[in-house]
């Protein structure tokens, strides 16, 4: 299990900017019937941490030695830098099921895509899923191999998950549909410049 360290936090409010300028983010872990706590952690860290953990992988906390469960639930950044600013850590139970979006990967081409030229159009790149921590999984497999026609998609229906783990979603929601490519005509008539009339061609010249 992934580890990061972390300490309680003293500064709030506004005087934590001080603590960002250090390169530490501030943080709060809440729980269902546990209360908040407000702690630090270490950017190069943490971010080191969420790109290999994302939101749907169990961590283990450490504050001031003491190991908490937890899922980075929210990550808020600047808007014009871009930087993480703050990060909300939500504290699970081992018995008591919990929320969380879980990425999709896709493997394996499409025949479709490679034969005919389609164009994959994704209009899922997440799941939302509810279940205990121990059945939590970091990624869902979206095979496409299946999608040899124009007509065909990929239905979360469709999706292979444990059946222990209930989906968030309705079941018929498209996860990914193909597009036909534009032929040679339709490209000629977006390319072909507007036509300009007589009358205003004589316009412009005075």
């Amino acid at each position: 299990m992934l580890q990061l360290k972390a300490k309680k936090r003293t500064i709030l409010g506004k005087k934590v900017k001080k603590l960002r300028k250090k390169g530490i983010i501030p943080a709060v872990i809440y729980g269902h019937n546990i209360p908040s706590e407000s702690i630090e952690i270490e950017r190069k860290s943490f971010e080191k941490i969420f790109q290999e953990a994302g939101e749907s992988t169990i961590i283990e906390l450490i504050v001031d030695k003491k190991p908490i469960k937890v899922l980075i639930h929210d990550v808020q950044r600047d808007p014009i830098k871009d930087d993480i600013i703050h990060v909300d850590f939500y504290q699970i139970k081992e018995k008591e099921k919990l929320t969380a979006e879980v990425e999709l990967k896709f493997i394996n081409e499409a025949p479709v895509v490679k034969e005919k030229g389609g164009i994959l159009i994704y209009n899922l790149t997440k799941i939302k899923i509810e279940c205990l921590p121990k059945d939590l999984i970091h990624q869902i497999e979206v095979d496409l191999s299946s999608l040899k026609e124009f007509n065909d998609l990929i239905r979360v229906k469709d999706l292979k998950i444990p059946h222990q783990i209930k989906v968030l979603h309705d079941l018929e929601d498209v996860v990914v549909s193909i597009s036909a490519p534009k032929i040679e005509e339709e490209i000629k008539i977006e390319e072909k410049p507007a036509e300009v009339k007589p009358e205003e061609s004589s316009k412009k010249e005075e």
